[in-house]
Order: C-alpha cells, then structure tokens, then sequence
C-alpha cells in the first residue's frame, strides 16, 4: 500500500509542484482544494487513481472532517498532512475589515488547526508527520499584511504546540518559504510568468529567486521515515534572503 498524503490547497502554485513530485516518490495524495476553476484544471491534467481531489472549505469543521474520513477510506491510511492552503487580503489597517481578516484566519490558521485535527487519530497507531507551511512572513513584513502575517505567526506556534502534544508518534514541523515564482502556475485566469531581472535574484545569497521545487524538496526530506528526530521545527527555504542586510 501505497503511502498517503493529504495536501490542502494543492492544485496550484506550492502545492501543485508538491502533488507532482510526491507521485513521481510513489506516494498516493489526496488534494483538498475550495476553488472550483482549479479542480476542474486540475482534474483534466491528473487522471491517475492515486491522486484525488476533494471540494473543501479547510475553515469549515465539518468539510474537513468529512473530507479526512473519506480519504481515509480511499486510501486506507493517512501517512501525512501539509497544511499548504493559504489566502492573502492586503489592505490598509483602516479599510481591513473584521470579516476579511476572519477569512485569512479562518483560511491559514484554523485551517491548519482542524486538519490536524481531524487527521491526527489516523496517524497515532502507527506514526506519521504533519507539515505546516509558513511562511518569512511570520518574521518580518511589508505594509498593509496584518492579516497574512499574523496567519503565519500563528502557524509556528501552532506547529511547535502541535509537535508537543502529538509527540512521539506524530512529528509536526513547519517551512517557511521565501520569494518562491510561482507565477505560472496558478489557475489558467491568473497564470503569468513574471519577469524577473537580474535585481531580483541578487537579493538572494544563493543567486536567484526561488522555485517551488525548493520547497517540495523540503517536505520529501521530512516525509522520510529515518528523519524521525526532527520535530516542532520551522525551516526558512528563502536563498538567504531573510539575512542579507540591505542599505538603500
């Protein structure tokens, strides 16, 4: 059998690249995704029996747990969790109203909170790893992302209290992506590739801008089974970017 992955948000960006590069490692994974241009995309594109898509809404308690019990049974096991779903409402402190951050919240945080929830019990008879997906953004910001951010700052606390509490048979870490181009690989109404010049990959020590491939490396090396001694970790996936100091 097969071992199996759930990804939330995995028909675009992160996620896609993630669900891509866990079947080529012989995984089976479930994708819970909300946007149903996506899933249809999605769909058309990934055909093989290992891979399925779930219409789910990871801020609402019952989508998630009807969603986790049904893979469940698909598959017969859940090996792991990435907790991939994220959404973005950058405004100005003034014009953020109380429902939009809500939404963030409910989107990034609570999200995370009710998938781990609900998929936890299928992994502690036999261990598995939840992995949460930050972001720079929990450590340092741009105007006008109160929401976002505090999202994010969240998620490190919920993935050390997690590994604590779901500890020793379940590991729980986090990845904090940088500037990782995923400009081409949304949905096909908003997929563009962005032109990236010769300042934007000078910003990073390592000497470009980040793939999603970057990332997706990262979660295969904490799905390893011999990695079992990391745990309640945040791993910054950025080229350097975060400490590189820049004088303007």
């Amino acid at each position: 059998m097969k071992r199996h992955v759930i990804v939330t948000g995995g028909t675009q960006g992160i996620g896609k690249h993630l669900v891509v590069d866990l079947l080529n490692n012989n995984y089976a994974v479930s994708v819970f995704e909300i946007n149903e241009e996506a899933i249809a995309e999605f769909q058309e594109e990934f055909t093989d029996e290992t891979v399925q898509v779930y219409q789910v809404d990871v801020s609402d308690e019952k989508s998630v747990e009807t969603a986790v019990e049904e893979s469940a049974k698909q598959h017969g096991n859940i090996y792991a969790l990435v907790n991939n779903a994220a959404i973005s409402i950058d405004k100005p402190l003034e014009k953020l109203s109380f429902g939009e951050w809500n939404k963030v919240i409910g989107t990034n945080l609570s999200g995370a909170f009710l998938c781990s929830k609900y998929v936890a019990p299928f992994m502690k008879p036999y261990g598995g790893r939840i992995i949460n997906m930050a972001s720079t953004r929990a450590l340092q910001s741009e105007p006008d992302t109160e929401a976002y951010s505090a999202s994010k700052g969240g998620i490190l606390a919920l993935t050390h209290a997690l590994a604590a509490s779901l500890g020793p048979q379940i590991k729980v870490n986090a990845i904090s992506p940088g500037w990782i181009d995923v400009s081409a690989t949304k949905k096909r109404s908003l997929a563009h590739q962005e032109k990236l010049t010769k300042e934007d990959h000078a910003q990073h020590p390592a000497g470009r801008v980040g793939k999603a491939e970057d990332i997706a490396a990262m979660v295969l090396f904490l799905l390893k089974k011999e990695n079992d001694f990391i745990t309640g970790q945040n791993f910054v996936i950025d080229g350097g970017m975060t400490k590189k100091m820049i004088y303007v």
